[in-house]
């Protein structure tokens, strides 16, 4: 090739196999002999670029052509399907593949594709002076359409379908390069052809509507132009990706099967395409009903700050298992400072024992795509930085950032301190784009609203009444402060404004933006504007610190004069005003029982109706409502703290006993009150055994707590005083609980451990309408001990009880359990117990805190009442 005429073509033709593309690499650097180097490695680079997209995509043979002129590079790529243009796949830097037609717009001075009868070519060419710029010369689509189709996708999330695109074109990639090796996935070259085909057609199709209805917002709607006749070819393609998904879960592919909320938005978008070409109507994504575990609360797309300006402890991993992001709850709860954790494996907050489980459970979700306790309430222990656990209620969540990469976002609730519904994920607050208030332009108007007459014109006294109503409605059904905030704020924005911030007193000069919330997310982020605010100081006279003093409700019809945003409150609320494109807007403070505890501001874009003194009387109505919900809310919260202090302290350390291993837990139940009548403990005898109690009474609240407590006391006097068998402890204690507490019901099983002179155990126990022990040998053979069972508590205290006597093998696990354990709605008891042996089997052999953390874990999760756990374990002899 090194005396060839420099202005002559030079073309080699390859077949359709992967090799290919190295070979028009190589083809390409050997005609380039006398090209400076910088500018033939770039040729070389992207022409392998195009021959990869050929074989993939084009499927037939191909024709390299390069020439050199005026030290200039031109390479042209042809195949023999004129039809098929290329299509841009709009990918993000961080998406790997499927960006070669990107770095051809991005490296080469021109490029273009010309298209004849029998072949089409894609070009390029490279100028010794580098690329200008210059627009994209590719055009999109596949084969004119037999007839005109139309379909409209309603809320599409930006990032989601960015990871369903990415992992769609993935699949099909690795199909294509295995299909010629005979793998096994099932699919039949036909159905492979024609999958490929419209699998780039309909990345096409989005992208042009992308192009022509450009949009900030991470959610938009798309009005796609497709061929009336696609349905068949997007079946096929359905079909195709569901054998790769299962090839994929098998590990026949290099590719990771999908998670399962990004394959959830896989199905809508087919569906949606091939409903309404069949006549169906559109339906949102995000009206799309889902599982526990792909939940998409979350629609704008993930941020760090999101994060940070969370009040519940939160941290987020990435797929890598590394922290990404933290706030200052998380890190104060588990002993670290935020910036330290980041970069750290999130084993470091997960106890030694359950390490290896973790990424077991980690390993099979990226393997799999199938989740264990995503979208669960989990209650299981963190790992604090001096090395004690923390026990928290754990819930994890899946979002996506702007580029399509899934991160793992995931709740720390204090154990004591879980609430009654999950805290909103923070960041749930929409996002608009907006002007300042200065610039005199109004935004665009939103693409979607639910009710116009709150916002363009007055309420009727039936809205006024209905949005008063549900506001009461929304702080008086949950017993999480800033979760019913959050909801009120996303009724205000609905009906009454475009956005709404509520702010509360933390001490006498400090507040706190609890929440701050859109009617539609957009590109104006908000984050900094979230979290703890400057203080209240005496020099502050903007409206929000006037608010904050008690004065208003304040209507604003025009920004503030500069001279109130000297003070760093007033500064801050100015720019907040400016950022979202405000027109006008009312700041009210939050007020009861003389004591001011926050304020309110409601605001409306510019170009939209601006609130009025009309406005005034509705928002004092609304603020009196929010701020009797949040009066309410706290002392709530005050009073169950303490009741969670009496919890606490009546969980008793476990003794310390030769030969003799105890663990327990106790965790408060994901759907009431956080307090309760569960109980476990255990201390020795001056006799020399260890006493063992586990027991429940009837109720969820603090009156079950404080009657527990008693029984606890009386149980404990009573077995230390008299050391009497087990039922005449039990009989005395239902004679002591009758007498003082008529109307109190609860169960209780009472035993005694003791090693005897051989160096066997044996326990005693009498069961007042408990749930049976159950002991499980170290084989992995279990049994329930179900002798001694009696009356509950509060029946008959004269009834006879019996005790019960059964021998423990050394290294075997005798189970405490109330019924949060295994009790499940439409679910027989046998069922249930039958459930709980063959998870004590699988955990014979494991530690004992292994073996009580997993039980939590396997069986915990959402668990609709408390569960209180004792377990031990007899040593070998000698």
């Amino acid at each position: 090739m090194g005396d060839h005429d420099p202005r002559q073509t030079v073309t080699r033709r390859l077949p359709l196999t992967p090799r290919s593309a190295a070979s028009a690499r190589r083809f390409v650097r050997a005609a380039l002999p006398g090209v400076p180097a910088e500018l033939a490695d770039t040729a070389e680079f992207l022409a392998g670029e195009l021959v990869t997209n050929a074989v993939l995509h084009a499927r037939t043979e191909v024709e390299v052509a390069v020439r050199v002129r005026d030290g200039g590079v031109r390479v042209a790529v042809s195949d023999e399907r004129p039809h098929l243009a290329p299509v841009p796949h709009r990918c993000f830097p961080c998406a790997g593949a499927g960006q070669g037609l990107a770095l051809v717009e991005r490296l080469a001075s021109r490029h273009g594709v010309d298209t004849g009868e029998r072949c089409k070519t894609v070009w390029f060419e490279l100028s010794p002076d580098g690329p200008p710029p210059s627009p994209s010369a590719w055009r999109t689509g596949e084969a004119p359409p037999t007839g005109d189709g139309k379909v409209t996708l309603v809320d599409v999330p930006g990032a989601l379908y960015t990871a369903s695109l990415q992992h769609r074109h993935a699949l099909m990639r690795e199909l294509a390069l295995a299909s010629p090796t005979g793998d096994g996935t099932g699919v039949r070259p036909e159905d492979l052809a024609t999958a490929h085909d419209v699998n780039n057609a309909i990345s096409a199709w989005v992208a042009d509507a992308m192009d022509e209805q450009p949009s900030e917002a991470g959610i938009r709607s798309l009005s796609l132009r497709v061929p009336a006749d696609a349905v068949p070819a997007v079946r096929t393609l359905r079909r195709v990706l569901r054998l790769a998904e299962e090839a994929a879960r098998e590990e026949r592919l290099l590719t990771l099967p999908a998670l399962p909320r990004c394959l959830l938005f896989q199905e809508w978008l087919f569906d949606q395409i091939t409903d309404q070409l069949t006549g169906g109507h559109p339906t949102a994504w995000t009206v799309v009903p889902r599982d526990p575990g792909i939940s998409s609360s979350e629609l704008v797309p993930w941020e760090p700050g999101h994060v940070r300006a969370g009040r519940v402890p939160t941290i987020a991993a990435d797929e890598d298992n590394r922290i990404i992001a933290a706030n200052g709850p998380a890190a104060d709860l588990l002993g670290w400072e935020t910036d330290e954790l980041l970069g750290r494996k999130i084993t470091t907050l997960i106890p030694e024992h359950l390490r290896r489980r973790h990424i077991a459970a980690f390993s099979s979700l990226l393997l799999t795509g199938q989740t264990r306790i995503v979208g669960r309430s989990v209650p299981l222990p963190a790992l604090h930085r001096d090395g004690h656990v923390v026990p928290v209620r754990l819930l994890i969540q899946t979002q996506e950032t702007a580029d399509g990469r899934t991160v793992f976002v995931a709740q720390l609730i204090p154990r004591a301190a879980a609430s009654a519904e999950s805290p909103a994920t923070p960041g749930t607050s929409g996002q608009a784009t907006a002007r300042p208030l200065d610039e005199g332009k109004a935004p665009a108007p939103p693409q979607r609203r639910a009710r116009t007459s709150g916002t363009e014109a007055g309420m009727s006294p039936v809205e006024r009444f209905s949005l008063l109503a549900d506001v009461a409605a929304a702080l008086s059904n949950t017993l999480y402060l800033d979760a019913g905030l959050r909801h009120v704020a996303r009724l205000l924005t609905r009906q009454l404004a475009d956005w709404c911030a509520v702010d509360l007193f933390t001490d006498p000069s400090q507040v706190e933006r609890v929440c701050l919330v859109q009617r539609d997310p957009g590109a104006a982020r908000t984050a900094e504007y979230e979290g703890p605010l400057p203080p209240v100081s005496e020099t502050a006279r903007g409206p929000l610190a006037r608010a904050l003093r008690g004065a208003g409700p304040l209507l604003l019809t025009e920004a503030p004069p500069a001279s109130q945003a000297e003070n760093a409150l007033d500064a801050h609320h100015l720019a907040l005003l400016r950022r979202l494109g405000t027109g006008s807007a009312v700041v009210a403070p939050l007020r009861a029982r003389q004591e001011i505890f926050g304020a309110l501001t409601l605001a409306r874009a510019e170009g939209r109706r601006p609130f009025t003194e009309e406005d005034l009387s509705l928002t004092e109505d609304l603020v009196r409502g929010i701020a009797l919900g949040v009066d309410n809310a706290r002392l709530y919260q005050a009073t169950r703290s303490i009741a969670e202090r009496l919890q606490r302290s009546l969980l008793p350390a476990l003794p310390d006993v030769d030969n003799l291993q105890l663990a327990a837990r106790y965790a408060a139940s994901s759907t009431t009150a956080q307090v309760g009548g569960d109980w476990y403990d255990s201390f020795v005898l001056p006799s020399g055994g260890t006493a063992v109690v586990i027991g429940d009474v009837t109720g969820h609240n603090l009156d079950a707590a404080i009657a527990m407590s008693q029984l606890r006391s009386m149980l404990r006097g009573i077995a230390v005083d008299r050391q009497e068998p087990p039922e005449m402890v039990l009989r005395r204690l239902d004679l002591a609980n009758h007498s003082l507490y008529r109307e109190a019901t609860a169960t209780c099983l009472y035993g005694i451990v003791k090693c005897s002179a051989d160096g066997s155990w044996e326990l005693t126990h009498s069961s007042a309408g408990h749930l049976p022990p159950l002991l499980t040998t170290r084989e992995g053979d279990t049994r329930y001990l179900e002798e001694g069972a009696g009356l509950l508590l509060g029946m008959d205290p004269e009834m006879p009880r019996r005790t019960a006597h059964d021998r423990l093998p050394a290294d075997s696990t005798l189970l405490l359990y109330t019924d949060g354990l295994i009790e499940r709605r439409d679910e027989s008891l046998d069922d249930a117990l039958a459930r709980l042996r063959r998870h004590t089997a699988a955990l014979a052999r494991a530690s004992l805190d292994t073996f009580c953390d997993e039980l939590l874990i396997r069986l915990g999760a959402d668990s609709a009442d408390d569960i209180a756990v004792l377990a031990l374990r007899p040593a070998s002899p000698g």
